[in-house]
């Protein structure tokens, strides 16, 4: 039987991205593929999970039959009329099968020689293996990645501190945020950073005491002057 899930609404990428966080973040620590490369192209190949292939098929990268694929298809008009999509039990299986289809193929076997967290790389090198023809795929991956902070699930899964695109870019940014981790709550954060649950709760619209691992806080805003 095939599993399907319905987007939720509000903001799609982001609601997309706490959807399958963790199951990019397990791909990353099986197959080594960063787990910021493979949400953005979640998000960018699926339509945030609102596309046909996604909703019908569970099929979140936009990978076809090719001849070995012996599982269900569906057909979609691609760069040809009526092309042979592979379609999944659920979006989990989807994940799966793009790591698969990244680590078994020699034309991306450099790609793994990059860093594990140079997402940069790797959106250039998955245009030059030949995973999209859009000139400007890489581009489009590198945007959705900064705009989204999607490469602190990469610092994560390596242990690495995590530095927000705009810390990294302008100095008159002084927010400071906080990643949650396993055991954390709001109120161990809140005294961490010398706040209280109330203000923190505020900083990030939270409407509940619930967190997830690898959720971003934000422990101080922006400074203003007026």
């Amino acid at each position: 039987m095939t599993e399907t899930i319905k987007p939720r609404s509000g903001d799609k990428v982001a609601n997309y991205v706490e959807q399958f966080k963790e199951v990019a973040m397990k791909e990353m620590k099986l197959y080594k593929i960063p787990a910021s490369i493979t949400l953005a192209q979640g998000i960018l190949e699926s339509g945030s999970g609102f596309g046909r292939l996604s909703v019908e098929a569970n099929n979140h990268f936009g990978i076809k039959c090719h001849s070995a694929w012996t599982g269900e298809r569906i057909y979609h008009d691609d760069d040809e009329d009526q092309e042979c999509f592979r379609k999944y039990v659920s979006p989990d299986y989807s994940y799966r099968d793009h790591s698969l289809f990244l680590t078994q193929r020699k034309r991306y076997a450099g790609l793994f020689k990059l860093d594990k967290d140079d997402y940069k790389g790797w959106a250039q090198g998955l245009r030059k293996a030949g995973y999209a023809t859009d000139k400007r795929y890489p581009q489009k991956l590198i945007s959705l990645i900064e705009r989204y902070e999607l490469y602190q699930y990469d610092a994560i899964v390596l242990g690495n501190p995590v530095k927000t695109y705009s810390e990294t870019t302008t100095s008159t940014d002084t927010t400071q945020r906080h990643i949650v981790k396993s055991g954390d709550t709001l109120y161990g954060i809140a005294k961490k950073y010398n706040i209280t649950v109330a203000q923190l709760k505020t900083f990030n619209s939270l409407k509940s005491t619930t967190l997830s691992i690898g959720q971003v806080l934000i422990v101080k805003p922006i400074s203003k002057d007026f």
